[in-house]
């Protein structure tokens, strides 16, 4: 596809990235407008998946006719069938006049079915039967009626848990996901960090009419190893409270780390912070490859790096090399190995190595690991949640909408933690 296609697309929707994964997201929606077929969008929550949507109707031959956007974590399940479907005058207690629903009103258009996995059960049934031949039924009538609508959904849950645990239908997961298209999330876009920073400081400063905040080097660099848990929401809300509340332009990193939760750095399966007890969620097989394969280019690279100053070591004692590559070292065989003196022999084998790890102090690991767990995201998530109830002074709307999650989402997770 024409990069020139890409760029236009990214500046009418004002999207800003150069990360590969981002782009080939972008590159499939474009691909699949013109058709009918469904589109199933996979995301952490704040990553941009509403992007999709857009993209795909304003390319598609509905472009001219309505598009809607539905949250369907945020309506309450009494009345979501009517709100998608309509109902009938007297159908139920309140249904004072006859109302055309979301499919109805939305003929010949799009229908955005944002965090689809929460619908109901007896939904889903619903929603399976338009899927399958465009008719629904309102609430409180049998009449039979048509629609012809696209339907793009989304969701930041695993789709196939949730089937396993009877939550989701098999059938609609696979009506919806004729066509899937994953979003990245923020901390494999390492790249893109500094330019969403910049494009939010001067939104910022424009809106509020102050000059724009910047960052030391130390502070940038701490922003790109931050493992954002929110992703681009997270960081839009950041740089906003910096912006309005800081009278310096300039922002130290003590003074982002009065913002930023103690640093969790980016998960890695480095000898230096692997858990065996914590299983990474990612959003999908496919991010968990690619990160795979980044810490083993890494590693490579380490040991090339290693490599090549020992032939140059000709001169020097091997103490001396053990103290001029001491971080070096430490990136190949991990700090724990290399700050207990486990490697003393000039002549490095990997035997010798195996048989080290499996000797070592479990007490001291798994010391290591308690420390570790202190910062873990759910403990974040916890911490995030508690600082935007007491700002909105315990309302749970205004909270979930500063979260950028549903009610039901922010209800479900208060009563998870015992808020």
């Amino acid at each position: 596809m024409e990069l020139s296609i890409i760029q236009r697309v990214k500046q009418k929707f004002n999207i800003i990235s150069h990360d590969f994964a981002f782009l080939r997201a972008l590159e499939k929606a474009i691909q699949v407008a013109p058709t009918d077929i469904s589109v199933l969008v996979l995301g952490e929550s704040g990553v941009g998946k509403e992007f999709i949507p857009k993209i795909i109707h304003h390319f598609s031959c509905r472009k001219h006719h309505s598009y809607i956007a539905v949250n369907c974590g945020a309506i309450p399940e009494g009345t979501i069938d009517s709100e998608l479907f309509g109902h009938e005058k007297g159908s139920f207690t309140g249904a004072t006049n006859m109302r055309k629903g979301y499919f109805e009103g939305s003929n010949g258009g799009t229908i955005f079915l944002d965090e689809v996995g929460e619908l109901p059960l007896s939904t889903q049934v619903r929603l399976l039967r338009i899927l399958e031949s465009g008719e629904f039924i309102k609430v409180g009538s049998s009449k039979i009626q048509k629609t012809n609508i696209r339907i793009v959904s989304a969701t930041n849950l695993n789709m196939l848990e949730s089937i396993q645990k009877g939550k989701f239908r098999e059938d609609l997961y696979y009506r919806l996901n004729t066509v899937q298209i994953n979003i990245p999330p923020l901390r494999f876009r390492k790249k893109d960090i500094p330019l969403l920073w910049k494009k939010f400081s001067n939104d910022f400063a424009e809106k509020y009419h102050m000059p724009p905040i910047k960052l030391s080097k130390e502070s940038l660099k701490y922003l790109e190893n931050y493992s954002w848990p929110g992703n681009v929401r997270q960081l839009k809300n950041i740089t906003e409270q910096i912006s309005i509340i800081e009278p310096k332009r300039e922002i130290s990193i003590n003074k982002l780390k009065e913002y930023i939760p103690e640093n969790i750095p980016s998960l890695s399966f480095s000898n230096n912070n692997f858990n065996k007890n914590f299983i990474p969620n990612f959003s999908t097989k496919r991010d968990f490859l690619y990160k795979v394969l980044f810490e083993i280019k890494n590693n490579l690279n380490n040991l090339k790096n290693l490599t090549l100053q020992l032939i140059k070591n000709k001169n020097n004692t091997y103490n001396d090399f053990i103290k001029n590559n001491q971080q070096l070292m430490e990136k190949v065989f991990g700090k724990m190995i290399y700050s207990n003196n486990l490697i003393k022999d000039p002549i490095i084998k990997l035997e010798h190595i195996s048989n080290t790890k499996k000797n070592l102090n479990y007490e001291k690991i798994n010391n290591f690991q308690k420390k570790s767990n202190i910062f873990s995201l759910q403990e974040k998530e916890i911490e995030f949640i508690q600082k935007a109830l007491k700002k909105n002074n315990g309302k749970r709307r205004k909270t979930a909408k500063d979260l950028g999650i549903s009610e039901r989402t922010l209800y479900r997770k208060i009563k998870q933690y015992g808020l």
